[in-house]
């Protein structure tokens, strides 16, 4: 198997690993902050044995930045899983591009172009499908809180971007340190089951630490667009893993608001690409 083999396979392995960690959250019976907790210390605790030596902590505002945004995101996705159907919380939380189109001019100088704003417009379409739904009190919430993970992921890819040498292991880490610490209070009302302790360890080490690892590897050995097409494997199989594994359905109206959702992340991504690769081939023919 080549090197863009294994990098295709390894990919695709860490979307539906990401994928599963919806299932994984309902089946543990634990307090939201107090299983975010703990899967966030194993998860540093991994990514720390996995990558010793190569890692580089800093105190730059946009590397405590980043931090904070995913500990903001691993927090309120465990929440909003809880409280909201598992695809409820995962597709809204893909809406995290919509509030980076928003807030780059201001924070990254990037210009926002009137595809953007088209984009936003059908994302923010998608995302009010979510709420046609009829909802109790705690699953309106969720998506509230659902929302809240999209704008967390947003922070995140933003500082992220503002750093010159971008790696995302360091940053990634120091968010799960702060989650941990956010979590630890919760954990002592109560004990959870030798059956939850199993989900937190898988959560921990494989959803949260290896996956990640896998991901560093694979993203540096393939193209944008085929690693944006591969990723969408997550919110897609997220759904499927919980309605086979915990027999939640989500609301017709939320599959609708998904499939626009998608959609629309997908062809945001994938355009441009598609346009940068066809002027490149075009200056390519010119030059023969």
């Amino acid at each position: 198997m080549s090197e863009k083999s294994k990098a295709v396979f390894l990919m695709a392995a860490t979307a539906l690993i990401w994928s599963s960690g919806g299932l994984a959250i309902k089946l543990v019976e634990w307090s939201p902050m107090a299983i975010t907790g703990v899967r966030s210390a194993l998860a540093a605790l991994t990514l720390v044995l996995v990558f010793r030596g190569r890692l580089k902590f800093g105190v730059s505002f946009v590397q405590l930045g980043a931090a904070v945004g995913y500990a903001g995101l691993l927090i309120t996705n465990v929440a909003a899983t809880k409280l909201t159907t598992s695809a409820n919380a995962i597709l809204l939380a893909y809406t995290a591009p919509v509030y980076v189109a928003l807030l780059a001019p201001w924070f990254l100088k990037e210009k926002t172009s009137r595809s953007d704003w088209l984009f936003i417009a059908v994302t923010v379409g998608g995302m009010v499908l979510f709420f046609v739904d009829k909802l109790s009190a705690t699953g309106l919430w969720g998506n509230i809180i659902a929302v809240a993970t999209g704008f967390s992921y947003a922070i995140f890819t933003l500082c992220m971007r503002a750093q010159k040498s971008a790696s995302p292991v360091e940053s990634v880490i120091m968010g799960h340190m702060i989650t941990a610490f956010c979590g630890l209070p919760f954990m002592f009302g109560s004990t959870p089951s030798a059956e939850s302790w199993l989900g937190l360890i898988y959560l921990g080490i494989f959803q949260q630490g290896i996956s990640l690892a896998l991901y560093t590897w694979a993203i540096k050995r393939l193209g944008a667009l085929e690693a944006i097409l591969i990723m969408t494997l997550e919110p897609i199989f997220n759904p499927i893993l919980v309605a086979l594994g915990y027999g939640e359905i989500p609301g017709k109206w939320a599959l609708v608001g998904g499939f626009v959702v998608i959609g629309a992340v997908t062809a945001r991504g994938v355009l441009p690409l598609l346009k940068r690769e066809k002027a490149v081939n075009m200056q390519r023919r010119r030059i023969k």
